[in-house]
């Protein structure tokens, strides 16, 4: 006899439910119905014998109560904003959900808290989300670890045969001052900016890539823009050169126009080799000249309010976008 009586109905079980129902003798089905006849059609004026009848109410039923619950799962990759372990959420500003919702930044919940592990703000994820009738969570988070893509095969392998350094100040560690030059020749020091958000990256004016420098700027263009009235007041941009020998101050005012920079509020820094290259190390950004052009790691990094590291943006896998999502969080305070 089937069991009728399952919590949990799948795919798999409709399909035990039809079978059972196929597979029953017509002589169960109270022959009697079909007077006599065990193969034909239901003369007319018949009814359907009333096992039958019931197990079909029983199936639409089940049928019903499967459609009401079952999940429907997307796949999802964005930036990981802050992550509340205690109350097993994250926030993410994540790509848009094709038929779905537009990119947006929101928070998400997760069933087991294993899933939130390793996660930490500025990280590049993607996950399942699954959206049930009454609920919705994330599930399946897997982060992805920045893999650069070179030029040049032979370029990256130089890059891997060097002394890679390795990062001294970490998310959630101070930041030790350091004093570089700007592109209006003043002496400039990070100490100066205490009490606002710092963002910070590293790039060279000559780059010939769309995808390296010139991306990174852009996404400084566009929190110069998304926080134009907050600018110099809560978010300070620096722009450091790996390639001071070349990007003089003159070079870098002339860089920082087609950006429409702020002096004030948005630096593009250089200074002696040594001094640029202590600061960049610092954060374990490695840089190496050939050829006329550099093979650099790529980093985006966030200071808050306190002089603390908030976020390491490893790559360029983030949009602009995701980047102000993370800023507008450490600006407004909301970060746990």
């Amino acid at each position: 006899m089937t069991d009728w009586s399952a919590a949990n109905w799948n795919s798999t079980g409709l399909r035990s439910i039809l079978n059972a129902i196929q597979s029953t003798p017509v002589s169960s089905r109270n022959p009697r119905s079909f007077d006599g006849r065990v193969h034909g059609r239901l003369p007319i004026g018949r009814r359907f014998p009333t096992c039958t009848t019931r197990r079909l109410r029983e199936l639409t039923l089940l049928v019903a109560a499967v459609s009401l619950s079952a999940a429907t799962r997307y796949p999802v990759t964005g930036i990981i904003l802050n992550v509340d372990r205690p109350h097993r959420t994250f926030d993410a500003s994540c790509a848009a959900i094709p038929g779905y919702m537009e990119a947006m930044a929101m928070s998400y919940s997760v069933l087991d808290n294993r899933e939130l592990a390793d996660l930490k703000p500025g990280a590049y994820v993607d996950f399942t989300l699954v959206v049930e009738k009454n609920r919705s969570y994330a599930e399946r988070i897997r982060i992805h670890r920045y893999e650069s893509t070179e030029r040049e095969p032979m370029l990256a392998r130089r890059l891997q045969l060097l002394e890679a350094p390795r990062a001294t100040v970490k998310p959630g560690d101070s930041v030790p001052d350091f004093t570089l030059t700007d592109q209006t020749g003043r002496r400039v020091a990070l100490s100066q900016w205490a009490g606002k958000v710092v963002a910070m990256t590293f790039i060279y004016t000559s780059c010939p890539l769309p995808d390296y420098c010139f991306r990174l700027s852009t996404n400084f263009s566009q929190l110069n823009q998304r926080f134009a009235t907050r600018m110099g007041r809560d978010l300070v941009l620096l722009s450091v050169t790996i390639d001071p020998a070349h990007d003089q101050p003159q070079v870098l005012a002339k860089y920082a126009a087609t950006w429409k920079a702020d002096p004030e509020s948005w630096h593009f820094l250089t200074g002696p080799p040594e001094e640029v290259k202590a600061v960049s190390r610092r954060f374990g950004v490695n840089f190496w000249p050939d050829e006329g052009y550099f093979t650099h790691s790529l980093h985006t990094l966030v200071i808050d309010r306190e002089g603390r590291l908030a976020a390491d943006f490893a790559g360029n896998q983030f949009t602009g976008r995701q980047l102000g999502d993370y800023v507008e969080v450490l600006i407004s305070g909301a970060r746990n």
